[in-house]
């Protein structure tokens, strides 16, 4: 498994977990994420795009592989979080707000870069 894939789903989990998880039972952070991630210091992949969904606050990874993601976002939108696969692990920080998100990454293997997501539904 590619660590990019552990970064996208940090980034896109922690940008709307934090944001679903501001208020409870449905809210406008529910729906379809694309998640873009681009490393821009590091040996990791370049750069991906991955589905990210949010139901009910609670956040998924729109694909097939298993990941453990948490974090949060205040009432303003600041995004901070933290996703895991295995012994891989990133730090995510941003902001989102309505339909789209950004931020940086980084990893505990020295890889770091941005983030944008934006709500396809």
């Amino acid at each position: 498994m590619r660590l990019a894939v552990t970064l996208a789903l940090a980034i896109g989990a922690a940008a709307i977990s934090g944001a679903a998880q501001a208020q409870k039972g449905d809210n406008r952070f529910d729906g379809q994420w694309s998640v873009e991630v681009i490393t821009r210091q590091g040996n990791c992949d370049r750069a991906y795009r991955y589905p990210i969904v949010v139901q009910n606050g609670a956040i998924r990874y729109g694909g097939t592989e298993a990941f453990s993601a948490s974090g949060s976002v205040s009432q303003s939108g600041a995004v901070k979080g933290t996703i895991s696969r295995g012994e891989q692990r990133a730090q995510v920080t941003g902001r989102v707000s309505g339909a789209s998100g950004s931020g940086t990454w980084q990893t505990t293997t020295g890889c770091s870069g941005v983030w944008n997501a934006e709500k396809r539904g």
